[in-house]
């Protein structure tokens, strides 16, 4: 199995270690540390950066055009768009769906799934095209894909742990390397090198705000 793939279920793990944990499920209904998401919402939206890989690969092999990672973001209808956005509204709805089924039942499917595509991943040829239906009309290989899950399983796991009032859970160091590059490379294309540079190094010419997404 290649390196993206078995970070890719050690990050899944990990963030299924959260969604199991106590405090999730005492803050459920609670507001979230993200605008507009309650706790289940975001867990649910959690839980869906894994829960999503099955039916992609059940079904037939995507035929629009493939683009990379930076273009995909590039395209992104969410990237920079309001709380209240159409696109994102949809996003938390989706979430709330699938934590309707209760923190102890999701928790409990998210780490089903999980050793299901421990078993059927490896033999998903790298270069396969596959898309989110959310997405827009492209594709991104399976490898890809499996960066941004990892990314959004990263940042959101940190979201749920400071919603709920625990530390976030650590991260494989190979899932840590390919979401650093992918946000710094990111940020690179919003702000600039110069100002990337300077937020990594020089604190005192630092701009106030570097964010990636």
């Amino acid at each position: 199995m290649s390196r993206v793939r078995e970070d890719y279920l050690a990050t899944a793990r990990s963030a299924a270690g959260l969604l199991r944990e106590p405090a999730v499920a005492a803050a459920w209904d609670g507001p979230s540390a993200l605008a507009e998401f309650r706790v289940s919402g975001l867990a649910g939206h959690l839980a869906y950066q894994v829960l999503a890989l099955p039916p992609i690969l059940a079904g037939p092999e995507a035929r629009e055009e493939t683009i990379s990672l930076l273009e995909h973001y590039g395209r992104a209808q969410w990237n920079g768009a309001p709380v209240d956005d159409e696109f994102n509204v949809r996003i938390r709805d989706g979430g709330e769906e699938v934590a309707a089924e209760g923190p102890a039942a999701m928790a409990a499917r998210v780490d089903q799934v999980i050793e299901e595509l421990a078993a059927r991943l490896p033999a998903v040829a790298a270069d396969r095209p596959v898309r989110i239906p959310l997405w827009g009309p492209w594709s991104l290989t399976l490898e890809d894909l499996l960066v941004t899950r990892m990314m959004e399983l990263a940042v959101h796991s940190d979201d749920l742990a400071v919603s709920v009032g625990i530390p976030a859970p650590p991260l494989p160091l190979g899932a840590v390397d390919a979401v650093v590059v992918l946000l710094s490379r990111l940020a690179v294309r919003r702000h600039g090198p110069t100002n990337v540079l300077r937020a990594l190094s020089r604190a005192e010419r630092a701009p106030a705000l570097i964010n990636a997404i």
